[in-house]
């Protein structure tokens, strides 16, 4: 009887729909151009019933990456709903459990070779934790505070305002207008690209921008993996004496050898980690790139590094090496990572204004100010909040 009654009790998933839909744009970066880059997302639909409707989990996965639309459909989706019931929830059979699911969906994948899975299985996971934290009702960041950090939630997050990319017929002038509109919306820090083009156009660039951001404190550049060691050193070289807030990406997101050996010689602040996406992988990084934990920062993005499961393991393995969630700033601009910095004390997180819409920026209402933005007081990520991200995501269904 005991059985029956605990199967029947056992909440299930009743389906999981994903569709790709663009985020392309103009612009671009060292390396690449976003004109025809996509998005996946993703609904997963349980049979819980919160204020008289199915509880419906969200998640999407950040930009830079490709959507990942027939791993999901071929290998991962198809995974999840063949799972029993038992195997992805909680022991009490509530709500769903994302470390469980996270097994499911990694059955019979090899390690290493991570590869744009991480990518798929971030996007559902990004989807599990929005559910449990509708299932009970909490905001994620409230629910990662008191079930798995130390209990206390920053009310406002620390955002910078990532832009400066390279577009076609974009001169010093637009650059600067460009700036002076993030300051304008309540941003303090600002970060643009660099290596797209000559190191002295790039100095131009900066020089440009330090006028209207008035110190090197109020400035990041992010040069994509774009140079060699020879050429990172060079950079760094020339913009020493600007102390910038940090110097992101300079070299191949895999080369520690060259994050280590530009780190002997660049003397300030450095970033790195927006394309690692497995625990090993960032655990690589500590070990052998160089990276300072008192002035350094890491950008690991959960929906694209296996989703918040693996981000917590990865912030497991950081404070082992002695460094702080105050140094994790992530890449991506989303409010997934606005939850996790939130709930779990991370030093802040990347906002994209007015690029990679819908999925760009925060709940509707809620300005920056300082270079801080607060999230609402509703169940799950917040996506709901933010009226034109939901209005596509409700597509799914």
């Amino acid at each position: 009887m005991n059985e029956i009654y605990d199967e029947v009790m056992t909440m299930k998933i009743v389906s999981i729909q994903e569709k790709a839909v663009p985020i392309s744009s103009s612009i671009r970066n060292s390396f690449i151009d976003f004109s025809k880059m996509t998005a996946s997302i993703v609904a997963i639909q349980t049979d819980v019933i919160r204020d008289g409707k199915p509880v419906i989990g969200y998640g999407f996965n950040s930009n830079g990456r490709y959507a990942p639309s027939g791993l999901l459909r071929e290998r991962f989706i198809p995974r999840l709903l063949e799972a029993s019931p038992t195997d992805i929830t909680n022991a009490e059979g509530t709500n769903l459990d994302p470390e469980k699911i996270f097994k499911v969906l990694m059955t019979n994948e090899k390690p290493g070779g991570h590869g744009e899975r991480t990518v798929a299985i971030g996007t559902l996971d990004m989807a599990v934790w929005d559910a449990v934290a509708k299932i009970e009702g909490v905001p994620l960041y409230r629910l990662l505070a008191e079930q798995y950090g130390d209990g206390n939630i920053d009310d406002k997050v620390f955002v910078y305002a990532a832009g400066g990319y390279y577009m076609p017929d974009k001169g010093l002038t637009e650059l600067q207008d460009e700036m002076k509109g993030y300051l304008d919306s309540g941003y303090t820090k600002v970060k643009m690209k660099v290596g797209g083009d000559s190191i002295a156009e790039d100095i131009k660039r900066i020089e440009a921008v330090l006028k209207v951001v008035g110190s090197g404190d109020n400035l990041l550049v992010d040069a994509n993996g774009r140079f060699n060691l020879q050429e990172a050193i060079a950079f760094g070289d020339a913009v020493k004496d600007y102390k910038l807030y940090w110097y992101e990406e300079a070299g191949d997101p895999l080369d520690y050898e060259l994050q280590a050996k530009l780190s002997e010689v660049y003397p300030h602040a450095m970033a790195t980690g927006e394309n690692l996406f497995s625990l090993q992988d960032a655990t690589n990084l500590i070990r052998h790139g160089g990276m300072n934990p008192e002035t350094d920062f890491l950008q690991f993005d959960c929906a694209l590094s296996y989703g918040l499961t693996e981000y917590m393991r990865i912030l497991d393995m950081l404070k082992e090496y002695g460094w702080s969630p105050r140094n994790c700033i992530p890449h991506g601009g989303h409010q997934m990572s606005l939850n996790i910095a939130a709930g779990l004390g991370l030093g802040g997180n990347e906002s994209y204004p007015g690029i990679f819409q819908p999925f760009g920026g925060f709940a509707d209402n809620y300005k920056v100010e300082n270079g801080h933005v607060g999230l609402p007081d509703i169940p799950g990520v917040g996506f709901e909040a933010k009226e034109k991200l939901y209005t596509l995501l409700k597509t799914l269904h």
